[in-house]
């Protein structure tokens, strides 16, 4: 049952675009990578990064010379950094933060094929490179995962305990939590991060909207509840899955959350102990209708929807043997070499996560 359970979610979990939206190109002379989409600039370097599963990944970093924070960027499915790169550069400068981003093993120009436990190997050669290439300490460092970037980024997160701060958007429960309401965590689900987000030690932000027709705002919202150290939610009203970045209030929340998050842990005090009133419904009425309407292309499918209806046919069958998995798999619930069968489960077909540029307002 493994195999048919990896073999279905190859199929669907993941979604390099196809072709990628950029080649690398070295420079003769200089030997320096530049995407061919975009000039060479003096505060971004474009690199590749081995990881410790023998894939290389694709990376950019860009530099703000007023950071005093890093972000350690996960985009979101069927997105790569030719399509990121313009965020990226835009997030840096109102942020006020330098960042890195990187493309997972068979996304963009990385090497490999994408799976669930080579986005973890992925995430952590990011980490590594941003600590030993440019000097960050991980006390300054604030990871950033999007839809499925949710869950190589809990995955890291769990497991550093100084981290500067978390930040989720448009999360997922589980993989197959975003295809069926189960109530408890199977042997063969993938990112698990209903399991990982009470593991995290740092403060938290969660950004959702509350019209998202690929992963529900439950998600969202149960994951803050299950956060040690809150900080207020951004529940945007109308949002959808691609098009959070498109809210004024998107960057505003984001600023206030670093700068929040910057200062020392006696100053953060007062939120911490104020994010009790934040009500999960809150919501924001600052959106950009008029500027909603194509310029984000994620929105559009990738497979007809014939197709989309027989894969997930194939799920529904699925779902009743899964269901008589749940009283003889009890046993082997935590055998973590049990995960290695399996592959993402996330209905990400209409996951298109890829933004081509921001109004921040």
């Amino acid at each position: 049952m493994g195999g048919v359970t990896s073999s279905v979610a190859a199929r669907l979990a993941f979604f390099p675009p196809n072709p990628p939206s950029y080649e690398l190109v070295k420079d003769v002379g200089t030997g320096l990578l530049t995407l061919s989409r975009f000039p060479h600039r003096e505060n971004v370097e474009v690199m590749t990064i081995p990881t410790r599963r023998g894939t290389e990944i694709v990376a950019v970093y860009v530099r703000n010379p007023m950071a005093s924070s890093t972000l350690l960027y996960s985009h979101g499915n069927a997105a790569d950094l030719g399509q990121m790169y313009e965020l990226f550069l835009e997030l840096s400068i109102h942020l006020r933060v330098n960042l890195l981003g990187y493309d997972y093993s068979g996304y963009g120009r990385s090497s490999g094929k994408p799976s669930e436990q080579n986005t973890y190997a992925d995430i952590e050669a990011a980490f590594k490179c941003l600590e030993e290439n440019f000097g960050a300490k991980e006390e300054e460092i604030i990871l950033y995962g999007q839809s499925v970037g949710s869950g190589p980024t809990l995955e890291m997160a769990a497991r550093l305990p100084r981290l500067r701060a978390v930040v989720l958007h448009s999360p997922i429960l589980s993989g197959l939590r975003v295809m069926y309401p189960v109530k408890r965590s199977y042997w063969f689900d993938i990112y698990k991060n209903i399991d990982k987000i009470p593991l995290v030690n740092c403060p938290v932000l969660v950004i959702h909207g509350t019209s998202d027709e690929v992963v529900d705002c439950s998600h969202g919202k149960q994951l803050w509840e299950l956060c040690k150290e809150k900080y207020e939610p951004l529940w945007l009203k109308g949002g959808n899955h691609c098009d959070l970045e498109l809210f004024p209030e998107y960057i505003r929340h984001l600023k206030k959350f670093i700068s929040t998050v910057e200062k020392s842990p006696t100053e953060r005090n007062s939120w911490r102990k104020s994010t009790d009133r934040f009500e999960p419904a809150r919501r924001s009425t600052d959106c950009f209708e008029a500027s909603r309407k194509s310029t984000d292309r994620r929105e559009k499918p990738r497979y007809s929807t014939e197709k989309t209806k027989s894969n997930l046919d194939k799920l529904e069958k699925l779902k009743v043997s899964f269901e008589r998995m749940e009283k003889s798999r009890r046993s082997v619930d935590c055998i973590d070499k049990s995960r290695k069968n399996t592959e993402q489960l996330e209905r990400a077909r209409k996951s298109v996560d890829r933004l081509d540029r921001i109004r921040a307002g």
